[in-house]
């Protein structure tokens, strides 16, 4: 482990580290080391980077947290794998934009039908696998994301029913799932199922106008974040007051809008920077003339969260994802704050001005 103490990132002795570990305890303690590298580097290499090594490091947390799994469910007499099977990821996780803080959100993709002994099999794993994580230092979705969970543990045949399912519904709550759904990534496990059910999803999209409209309803729905004269809005009461909502006031608006445009153009990409990079390279001339703005804001708004204030506990880092009012006060951070929020409220009402045009269309 001496060599995570230097200042160099050094990607294969991050990642051996990691992989050699046999144990959650020893997977948490590896992950501790790692962070304390990677704050050294935070706002001293690029954010972008930044985020690509933090990324890296979830995800071999997590193939390895995975190896483990199968290790003790073997010793436990369950035995192997009954059939191939895909861990996955979605929110900021699936985003490749995941905190030093973020929680679960994951899911499993089993080859076959989910009975018998394979049902027996993969309860147990993803309970098991979902509490080991934890330990390791993710704490469980509050929206219960995860592979403990029968809803997001399924075959792909039964993937594919769900998908369709959702798509049909076209309500608040499945539409809510499907945008939840459209930031999966592999990241252990058999990559072609997980190539297939990205194909499933993709196709329910495909000339769908009226689950796009319902993905645009969704998408539009925000908390308000400036005041009439374009000043930003702060929390009024509780332990936040004065202080700014990074997450759901500038990051979580941003992805939905990237998001909403990348679903109407079948791009794959799941990150919101590769999707900006697909839609310059997609658009038609002028379709999206804020791209560049647009991706501007986005950095700004991963810089912003990956800064909020934090606290250690046991080796680990939580955030509230909030700005205090006294960080607030710097004047160029709340300068590009406030050109942030801005832009967003015009692509708001252009997106506001599409749905009401979209649902007169409508029958």
């Amino acid at each position: 482990m001496a060599s995570l103490a230097a200042a160099d990132w050094n990607e294969e002795e991050t990642y051996l580290s990691i992989v050699t570990a046999g144990s959650p305890e020893e997977l948490r303690a590896r992950r501790t080391a790692c962070q304390q590298v990677l704050l050294q580097q935070l706002n001293v290499i690029p954010v972008e980077e930044w985020m690509y090594r933090v990324n890296a490091m979830h995800d071999q947390l997590a193939r390895t947290a995975v190896r483990i799994c199968e290790a003790q469910m073997k010793e436990a007499g369950y035995g192997l794998p009954p059939c191939a099977y895909s861990f996955i990821v979605f929110g900021s996780a699936g985003r490749q934009e995941a905190t030093l803080w973020s929680d679960q959100d994951n899911g499993l993709i089993v080859a076959e039908e989910l009975e018998g002994d394979r049902q027996a099999y993969f309860e147990a794993f993803g309970i098991r696998l979902s509490g080991m994580l934890e330990v390791i230092g993710y704490e469980k979705c509050d929206g219960r994301v995860m592979c403990s969970e029968p809803l997001w543990r399924k075959s792909l045949a039964e993937w594919k029913r769900q998908l369709a399912d959702w798509g049909e519904q076209l309500e608040w709550e499945p539409v809510r799932y499907l945008i939840i759904a459209s930031d999966m990534r592999h990241v252990a496990g058999s990559a072609e199922l997980s190539a297939q059910w990205r194909e499933a999803l993709h196709a329910g999209f495909a000339d769908n106008s009226a689950l796009m409209t319902a993905v645009l309803r969704n998408t539009v729905r925000h908390k308000a974040t400036l005041n009439l004269l374009g000043q930003v809005l702060t929390e009024r009461f509780g332990d936040n007051a004065g202080g700014f909502d990074v997450k759901y006031g500038l990051y979580i608006p941003l992805v939905n809008i990237v998001r909403h445009w990348s679903l109407l153009h079948g791009i794959g990409d799941t990150s919101t920077l590769k999707r900006l990079g697909q839609l310059e390279r997609l658009a038609e001339p002028g379709q999206y003339k804020h791209l560049p703005e647009i991706r501007q804001a986005c950095l700004t708004a991963l810089r912003m969260r990956v800064n909020t204030p934090y606290t250690w506990t046991d080796g680990l880092l939580a955030s509230s994802d909030y700005y205090a009012e006294q960080d607030l006060k710097n004047k160029q951070l709340r300068a590009e704050l406030r050109e942030s929020l801005l832009l967003i409220r015009r692509l708001h009402k252009a997106l506001q001005r599409q749905l009401r045009s979209a649902e007169r269309r409508q029958p």
